[in-house]
């Protein structure tokens, strides 16, 4: 295996093969759902809750990661729930029958969760140690791990229609990663930001028991930003390939080309987000980039046709390609119980947006149902002016309002916002 002296691209190296192992191994089983379906002699409905279980899983996972993450470290919690994906996989290959089948699923979910915080801590505490910005392409690596996962799936059907061989030959890959991972995987999280005043310290006393409390106000707007900005994404993966079809009457051939759209966007999107994110901010990218998906779907959905719906899902890729990332930067660094809420909500808007806007579009059109997927395009911008954030470069955090400063700012040694001199 060939060795990178460069500490940070080793370490950026290390950390993108969790993120492409993730992608692999959602969408290698998530490619197969038909297969799976045959073999356990499903229903459309049965289907649909299987990947509503894995969605339940990964949502349920935020009390069990928050320990995890605290007790363990993000490099190992990465490393263990990578090793139980890889099980998960095979386990699901032999599945004999419904209910063992949704016990799988419901449990790679709740792994799903653990890598996706563990890998985001990984990712912002490169950023914090080596000072440069890396969770854009890192997300980018995501998107190329699935679609390693559907290039696979082609080439294994054209051989074998047996799921066992098709997932044997996938968990092989996920180890290989998961070898190259490991030794560049960074062994602590560089001087962790404390968590959010969670409990008051008896007085003379630093042992006091942890209590669950409530969220900050902070994490609550890095959440809400997270959701609104995934019910985006997810809706637009979901629905954009019928509203060329059916309101664009676009020909079956240039149907599919939406999402294509939207993924291309994406990709080259994350690839050069760090160096925007370098330039201008964390802050200022999502503000503008989500406005700039809010506005360009709107003006589409006002235009109609397959060009105006071909430019403004453009837009919507372009536009919120870099809010995941910058949000998981940001909730990573107010401590892993905030990065552990920002994903499970995150998560949550993935999996109920689209079904949410598959209500909105029964009720009245899809034009309206994708109307709603601009307003929470716009709804990203408005949260994003709550979040104090904070540029990887130079350690000074975009300004907020002062309410939010005195009631959230935490006192950290690393380099961020100076703190708020106590009263």
């Amino acid at each position: 295996m060939f060795r990178v002296r460069d500490d940070f691209r080793r370490a950026q190296l290390a950390i993108a093969a969790l993120f492409c192992f993730l992608g692999l191994q959602y969408a290698t089983w998530a490619s197969r759902l038909p297969a799976i379906k045959t073999k356990l002699d499903l229903s459309e409905a049965e289907v649909g809750l299987l990947l509503m279980a894995c969605g339940a899983g990964a949502a349920a996972s935020f009390p069990l990661v928050a320990v995890l993450t605290r007790r363990l470290g993000s490099r190992v919690l990465a490393l263990a729930s990578a090793l139980v994906l890889g099980g998960l996989l095979l386990a699901l290959a032999v599945a004999p029958n419904y209910p063992i089948a949704l016990l799988i699923i419901c449990l790679d979910g709740v792994a799903v969760g653990c890598l996706n915080v563990a890998m985001n801590a990984q990712g912002a505490a490169l950023e914090v140690r080596f000072k440069r910005t890396a969770m854009a392409k890192l997300h980018a690596t995501f998107s190329a791990g699935s679609l390693c996962a559907a290039l696979l799936a082609s080439g294994m059907n054209t051989l074998t229609s047996t799921l066992a061989a098709h997932f044997a030959v996938a968990v092989l890959v996920l180890v290989l990663l998961l070898a190259f991972a490991g030794p560049g995987l960074l062994t602590e999280d560089p001087a962790p930001a404390p968590e959010p005043a969670s409990e008051p310290a008896g007085p003379g006393s630093d042992q006091a028991p942890r209590r669950l409390t409530l969220p900050s106000r902070l994490t609550l707007w890095m959440g809400l930003a997270m959701a609104f900005g995934t019910v985006t994404e997810g809706a637009m993966n979901d629905w954009s390939a019928l509203y060329m079809k059916d309101v664009a009457h676009a020909t079956a051939g240039v149907a599919p080309l939406g999402i294509a759209v939207v993924s291309v966007m994406m990709v080259l999107a994350r690839v050069f987000a760090d160096g925007w994110r370098t330039r201008w901010g964390d802050g200022r990218i999502v503000r503008v980039g989500s406005a700039l998906a809010a506005a360009g779907l709107a003006v589409a959905l006002l235009v109609g046709g397959v060009v105006p719906a071909l430019l403004g899902f453009a837009c919507v890729g372009l536009g919120v390609a870099a809010v995941t990332p910058c949000v998981y930067v940001a909730a990573a660094r107010a401590g892993s119980d905030a990065l552990a809420l920002v994903a499970a909500m995150g998560t949550t808007g993935l999996l109920a947006g689209p079904a949410v806007i598959g209500f909105i579009a029964s009720g009245s059109s899809l034009v309206w149902g994708m109307g709603a997927v601009a307003v929470s395009a716009f709804l990203v911008s408005v949260c994003a002016t709550r979040i104090r954030w904070t540029s990887v470069g130079d350690g000074e955090a975009e300004p907020t309002t002062e309410a939010d400063a005195d009631a959230d700012a935490p006192t950290r040694a690393t380099p961020t916002a100076e703190p708020k001199p106590a009263a």
